[in-house]
């Protein structure tokens, strides 16, 4: 799995988890963003990148 903004790939953790964050677009189609790049980014511009 890879991150929809940077596109490095995202670590799974236990259970199945990931590193990171579901984002949904406009449209409804869920996006997957890295833990750095939540950190790095406020959430209504990570929207706007996907």
């Amino acid at each position: 799995m890879k991150c929809a903004v940077c596109g490095q790939k995202i670590e799974i953790l236990f259970l199945e988890k990931i590193n990171g964050t579901y984002l949904r677009d406009e449209k409804g189609k869920k996006h997957v963003v890295c833990a750095t790049c939540q950190q790095q980014h406020p959430i209504k511009e990570l929207r706007e990148k996907l």
